[in-house]
């Protein structure tokens, strides 16, 4: 089995803490269960105010060390099935490896896999623990999670322990309500101890590159990611696999089968979606899978940790995570200085799924309830590493509110994250209002965005699949069309009467469901069906709807017939008051083209990550998109997986942009990923010179090794990128194409354009 300690390196430099094990910058191979060995006492940090008072013990130093528990003279021993403080000497005490869960939070894990555990009073040892996301249920907190505390007998050298399921503290014969009863607890370096289980980084060294000669940002960005997607559509494992877990890898990245089924038979939107994808998938020979609860075929083999047999599998399997912490660290430290956090779901699939009792949820489907969900999970993702990395502000991934902010962040070599809000009913904000709903006015929308600025929200999209309050949905054909025919109670509203001009990124082509079309001239006029019973009975409300869902498509160029509400616009305008990114590419035509008369008229960078440039002049504004690298070297073309980027920075540059463009990789957003260059079908002409270990980062201070995930040896060549962590090989598969390294500069240079582009909106925001 791959697994190693988690990130300690910088805990180690900048505190006395008890750290050992295989550190963050190393890569651990062995099979066995590691241990660790303690090399510093537990003798504080001083984090006195300054007032005279004691100085307190630092309660984060003790992240992924080895410990003895000792109160007075007796050790917290192990038993079959409890602990006990009966422990005569050091030796007959547990030695325990202390894996934070949170800020100050630990797991106590000892030699034999065993956990000290608390639900309601008795110390429980307990090998597996139940938790939140095993049960379904957002409300659990594990009882083997301690909050360590200094002690109030002696604050610098001994701590209590405080049950964060019960709010009791750790006495001396089991658990105390009484402060005054607490045991006061040493906590003893000591050795071999075995390691909570993690998934291993496959990358050695540090970050030393933050800049480039020239004083302009080192990094890449991505602009469009979704790392926390199991927290949408109700966050019960419709999108399955979390990129963090309080107790670890085994709770963050389990076998779906609890929630897909057996062989993934109820993954329906995974089915759909992986084998036909978004433009191909046919609804209709679901409906009798549908109607019995399972598909009637295998899907995809289960399990997760430690095998993870079939996924991650970005390129082919969309409803699992691909973003797991350990695997965004690996791609930071090729390069990746900042992401764009986009917290999104979607009701309607959620509905469908979960209203038939196909798939459990923790929480309503509603599009909102998980944005603040997200965005509450981003924060304690942000808290989880700092604990891995030893306290506060520590960690490598650090959520940003301001461009001045972010370089900061970059120039001190970690990673900065853009928190931003992508889905259909923004701010409840719907075209069709609920029963229940606030009036979705110009006040409530201020309000709104006052409130979301407030919370870390930065970039917007002001539509995404369906239709809302401040305009038509993006246009996107094929069976997400269907959500949106429930969503609003409207039939599809296109036309084969479109604007000229650039064109938008989903809405053209043909409309898959012709039955549903019936264009109105009144883009806000009252739906002609009431839909209220669809989450409930999803199926019982469609079904009157199959034959006109099995007419045949319409052909030809057809777009959406309405444009930005006069809601839509004020949006537009408010968020520009605020400085915050503009996302377009999820706009129809006619919202497109009146978005971009508005951002002229304004002077305002819009930001096109789904890749729009609207023939340029998203550069021409000051604004941002996205490329990508090719996947198939050309024997008689030198440079051509560059050649896209390459042609991209002709563009920018042309248009009097900073010529630096990042990715938009839409990972957990049913986008797919990067696929082989090996293999069957991979690449029109035989292809050469696979990836080879190790290999040196971009700026040589980096060596990958080969990624393992669990007890699965990855292979990038035949797989391609499986995760968000083999950004390293994309890169580096390129750069052996590349005439130069010069040509995958502008990668490099993305960061510091897609900061220019935020520092630009503050400018405009001062100034309108």
């Amino acid at each position: 089995m791959r697994i190693s300690s988690p990130s300690t390196s910088t805990m180690a430099l900048l505190l006395a803490a008890c750290h050992t094990g295989t550190p963050a910058d190393q890569t651990g191979s062995d099979t066995d269960a590691s241990t660790t060995t303690s090399t510093t006492g537990a003798d504080g940090t001083d984090t006195s105010t300054g007032t005279g008072g004691p100085a307190e013990l630092d309660v984060h130093q003790f992240a992924n060390g080895c410990y003895f528990a000792r109160a007075e003279s007796s050790y917290l021993a192990a038993h079959d099935s409890s602990f006990a403080f009966d422990g005569a000497t050091a030796s007959a005490g547990a030695r325990f490896f202390m894996k934070a869960s949170d800020l100050g939070t630990y797991l106590l894990y000892d030699e034999q896999a065993g956990y000290l555990v608390s639900d309601d009073g008795p110390l429980l040892r307990q090998t597996e623990l139940q938790s939140d996301m095993l049960l379904v249920d957002d409300s659990y907190v594990s009882g083997a999670e301690w909050i360590v505390e200094p002690s109030p007998a002696a604050p610098e050298t001994e701590v209590v322990l405080r049950n964060r399921r019960n709010d009791q503290l750790l006495g001396s014969s089991g658990l105390v309500a009484d402060e005054a009863q607490a045991a006061s607890i040493t906590l003893e370096p000591t050795a071999n101890c075995l390691e909570h289980p993690e998934l291993t980084l496959d990358a050695e060294g540090t970050v030393e590159r933050t800049t480039f000669d020239d004083g302009t940002l080192y990094g890449i960005v991505d602009t469009h990611s979704h790392i926390l997607s199991n927290y949408g559509f109700g966050g019960g494992s419709i999108f399955h696999g979390a990129p963090f877990h309080r107790l670890g890898v085994a709770h963050a990245l389990p076998s779906c089968e609890p929630f897909h089924g057996v062989m993934g038979r109820k993954d329906f939107f995974g089915y759909a979606f992986d084998t036909a994808g978004a433009d191909g998938a046919d609804i209709g020979s679901l409906l009798p899978d549908l109607l019995q609860g399972e598909l009637s075929v295998d899907n995809h083999i289960t399990d997760g940790w430690p095998d993870f047999t079939e996924w991650p599998a970005a390129p082919y399997r969309s409803t699992h995570q691909t973003q797991y912490y350990r695997w965004l660290e690996r791609a930071y430290l090729a390069g990746l200085r900042l992401v764009v956090q986009h917290a999104t779901t979607n009701s309607a699939i959620c509905h469908m799924t979960a209203g038939e009792g196909v798939q459990p949820v923790r929480y309503s489907c509603e599009d909102m309830v998980a944005v603040d969900r997200i965005i509450e999970e981003s924060y304690a993702l942000e808290r989880y590493i700092d604990a891995q990395s030893g306290g506060p502000g520590l960690g490598w991934f650090r959520i940003v509110l301001t461009p001045a902010e972010a370089r900061e962040v970059i120039a001190a070599g970690k990673m900065a994250v853009i928190l931003g809000i992508e889905t259909a009913d923004v701010f409840n904000c719907r075209l069709t209002p609920r029963e229940g709903d606030e009036i979705c006015d110009e006040a409530y929308l201020v309000q709104q965005l006052d409130d979301y600025h407030d919370r870390g929200i930065r970039a917007v999209f002001p539509v995404h699949k369906y239709d809302n309050a401040f305009g038509p949905g993006d246009g996107d054909r094929a069976f997400i069309e269907v959500g949106n025919f429930f969503n609003s109670g409207h039939w599809s509203n296109f036309t084969d009467e479109c604007p000229e001009g650039p064109s938008a990124i989903f809405d053209k082509g043909d409309v898959a469901f012709g039955g549903l079309n019936m264009p109105r001239d009144q883009y806000d006029s009252p739906p002609p069906h009431d839909f209220g019973d669809f989450p409930e009975q999803p199926l019982v409300t469609a079904f009157p709807f199959i034959s006109v869902l099995g007419e045949p498509p319409l052909t030809g160029s057809y777009c959406q017939n309405a444009s930005l509400t006069p809601l839509g616009e004020t949006l537009l305008h408010e968020l520009m008051a605020r400085g915050m990114i503009i996302e377009v590419d999820h706009l129809p035509q006619r919202s497109l083209h009146r978005a971009y008369e508005l951002l002229q008229a304004a002077d305002y960078p819009p930001v096109g990550s789904h890749g729009g440039t609207y023939d340029g002049v998203v550069y021409q504004l000051g604004g941002v998109s996205k490329t990508g690298l090719g996947r198939c070297r050309d024997p008689e073309s030198p440079g051509a997986m560059t050649q896209r980027l390459r042609d991209r920075i002709a563009l920018i540059t042309a248009n009097g942009g900073y010529p630096g463009e990042g990715f938009g990789f839409d990972l957990n957003g049913f986008a797919g990923a990067p696929g082989p260059r090996f293999g069957e079908g991979a690449c029109p002409t035989p292809q050469e010179d696979p990836i080879t270990y190790p290999f040196r980062s971009y700026a040589g201070d980096v060596e990958l090794t080969q990624p393992w995930v669990g007890n699965r040896q990855l292979d990038f060549d035949t797989e391609g990128m499986v995760h968000i962590g083999l950004l390293p090989e994309l890169i580096e598969d390129a750069r052996r194409d590349a005439v130069s390294d010069a040509d995958l500069e502008p990668l490099f240079r993305s960061a510091e354009a897609y900061l220019r582009m935020w520092e630009r909106a503050e400018q405009r925001a001062a100034e309108l």
